[in-house]
């Protein structure tokens, strides 16, 4: 059976409903859409707000042969199937590529997209929740251009539950949209399993409907931030078996495996610092096997990067001095710095006593070191590490 959320998607800009600020009356889309202006470009934003229906009515508005991937199950030879189908009606029939969750795709099926949206062989339309700047390769995000979406207003969200033509009654229409916050495609399941389900909606069947059909890893709610600090917390508290399993819930519940990379690259020094440093080697080492294996495999990557992070010995010296020192730069501003430490590239410098009595190195290791503070700091100490 047809989901009803594709029995009532929009065919054209008239019935489509919110993204004003690209969408609207001479806004940069629907000039794109109504010129037929043919290029590649991201759509970003959160889920359940239009990606893959401004994708279909483009393609539409173009004539194109449009075909869809969803990133997390298509590779490099689904899009050789694309490219290998003949082109003898190219000029006439583009061929669009809409790669959903284009986020993860990993480094190596990225660069295999490149060349051939740069010939302009494909013309690619990414859609992501994630920050593209962080999830694409430059080489293809310079060829794309970038559209934000932005998360439905609660009059888009109304707007989108009357076109289902279901009779939803005032209060289950309003607690529907506050907890869809944002997000269409929640309330229009919401909607279409309700009504399956106890054949009439009201707000006690809806929120039946939620409590069985809506348990999951929300990767913006709650659950997100409670479960990362799990992690987080498991590892800093030098509890491996913890680390470990909190990675496998957010793993198995499809946090993207880039976000907790990036994480344990932070945590490497924040939290290790100088008692390992090669655990920032590590976990950079960790954040590429993860940008250039991807999934499934980088999941051990992944669980080996935690399991040492998590037995490393700790030190948050290096972190505790610097934002110290930084609380200091805000209070003080630009505090002269000290003559002997001033760059001296002028004879006139050199005159006015520009680096004079500098001393490169210790004369023997250990030797105490005067401040080279400012004066109103000196004495000051920021990096305080235990023994």
């Amino acid at each position: 059976m047809e989901p009803l959320a594709n029995k009532i998607r929009p065919q054209s800009l008239k019935e489509f409903v919110g993204q004003e600020h690209l969408v609207g009356p001479g806004k940069p889309l629907r000039k794109a859409i109504e010129d037929k202006h043919l290029f590649s470009f991201v759509l970003w934003g959160p889920p359940g707000t239009g990606k893959t229906t401004i994708a279909r009515i483009y393609a539409n508005a173009l004539h194109a042969r449009f075909y869809e991937l969803s990133a997390v199950s298509a590779g490099k030879d689904d899009i050789r199937k694309i490219l290998d189908e003949p082109d003898t009606l190219l000029e006439e029939r583009p061929k669009v590529l809409f790669l959903d969750e284009i986020h993860r795709f990993n480094k190596a099926q990225q660069d295999f997209l490149l060349p051939h949206v740069e010939s302009g062989r494909l013309t690619l339309i990414g859609a992501t929740t994630e920050n593209p700047s962080f999830e694409v390769i430059p080489a293809l995000l310079s060829r794309c251009r970038v559209f934000v979406l932005k998360s439905l207003t609660e009059d888009d969200l109304r707007a989108i539950v009357k076109r289902t033509k279901m009779k939803v009654p005032k209060v289950a229409e309003d607690w529907l949209v506050a907890l869809a916050n944002g997000d269409a495609r929640i309330a229009i399941t919401a909607i279409e399993n309700c009504k399956r389900l106890y054949g009439t909606i009201t707000l006690e069947n809806l929120k039946n409907t939620f409590e069985h059909a809506f348990i999951r890893f929300d990767k913006k709610g709650e659950e997100h931030y409670d479960t990362i600090s799990a992690y987080i917390k498991s590892m800093r508290a030098g509890d491996a078996d913890a680390a470990l399993y909190y990675l496998a819930r957010m793993i198995e519940g499809g946090e993207d495996p880039k976000f907790i990379a990036r994480r344990m690259v932070v945590f490497a020094s924040e939290d290790i610092g100088l008692a390992a440093p090669t655990a920032l080697v590590v976990a950079n080492a960790v954040f590429r096997a993860v940008e250039v294996i991807g999934l499934p495999e980088a999941q051990i990557n992944l669980a080996h990067g935690t399991a040492y992070l998590a037995l490393a010995a700790k030190d948050r010296s290096a972190y505790e001095g610097y934002f110290e020192a930084l609380d200091d730069v805000k209070k003080t501003g630009n505090l002269p710095v000290p003559l002997k430490i001033r760059n001296a590239p002028t004879k006139l410098m050199k005159e006015l006593n520009y680096g004079k009595g500098y001393e490169m190195y210790p004369k023997k290791p250990g030797d105490k070191v005067d401040s080279l503070l400012p004066d109103k700091l000196k004495g000051k100490k920021y990096l305080r590490r235990k023994k």
